[in-house]
This record gives C-alpha cells, sequence and structure tokens, in this order.
C-alpha cells in the first residue's frame, strides 16, 4: 500500500532543511512531491525511505539499488 507523508515528516526523517530539501528536488537529487491540493503536497513514504538506503549504501561504498 503506497502512504503519502507530509514536509514535516520528509524532514524529520532526512534531517534536511526544507530550502536544502527544494534544491535537491529541483536538481533531480531527491523525489518529488505529489500534489495533493492547491496548497499541500506529500511524498510517498517508499521513495524517500528508498533515498535514504541509497545515502547509507552510498556512505558504505556500495552501489545503491535502485
Amino acid at each position: 500500500m503506497l502512504r503519502l507523508i507530509p514536509l514535516r515528516d520528509v524532514l524529520a526523517r532526512t534531517g534536511l532543511k526544507r530550502s536544502t530539501l527544494y534544491v535537491r528536488i529541483g536538481r533531480g537529487q531527491f523525489p518529488k512531491p505529489v500534489r495533493l491540493g492547491p496548497n499541500r503536497v506529500g511524498w510517498v513514504e517508499q521513495e524517500v525511505e528508498d533515498w535514504i538506503r541509497a545515502r547509507i549504501a552510498e556512505r558504505d561504498g556500495e552501489e545503491a539499488a535502485a
């Protein structure tokens, strides 16, 4: 089951600041949000978790699974 998580949860899980998150999204270095309404977005939880796992794999010198 897909679950969307709000910005505050993405920031808490990744440790990124809001501005840094949006810079990385613009550079294609972080998953794009899903528009939920005129002023609301959410991220696919699994995509955020995959991004975190890829950072750990990079740290450990392993090739990140896409």
